[in-house]
């Protein structure tokens, strides 16, 4: 009796055995988990969020362009640091403008010249073409 147990004990254990060994996940070298795969995914990945990142960046800029094109100019308003630049100042002469008082000076934005305050950018007097 002793010996049929240990028989059937040792080829039950046998039989487990065979099955956890065929259980036991394979390397295939085309898996997706390979190395070289992973590394390519992760590259893909990157480039299509970068790609994303590119794309809403640029339609808040173009949002940002229409929203200042249309931007309706008042006295008394804070002229925004985006029109500040030299590239917007213009010859009060040259554009048959009155003469700008001390610390202030002319901008020309879209069709409008705006006399602006040099210390405090508060919008003096808007004049259109």
């Amino acid at each position: 009796m002793k010996k049929i147990l240990t028989v059937l004990a040792m080829s039950f254990s046998a039989l487990l055995s065979s099955n956890f060994a065929t259980a036991a996940p394979q390397f295939d070298r085309d898996s997706a988990d390979h190395p070289r795969h992973q590394a390519q995914n992760k590259r893909e990945f990157r480039a299509d969020a970068e790609e994303r990142m590119q794309d809403k960046r640029r339609m808040r800029e173009e949002r940002g362009v229409k929203r200042l094109q249309q931007h309706k100019w008042q006295t008394g308003y804070v002229m925004p640091q985006h029109y500040r630049g030299n590239g917007y100042k213009v010859d009060y002469q040259e554009h048959n403008l009155p003469r700008p008082e001390r610390k202030q000076q002319w901008y020309k934005i879209n069709q409008d010249y705006i006399l602006v305050d040099v210390e405090n950018h508060q919008i003096l007097r808007i004049a259109g073409l």
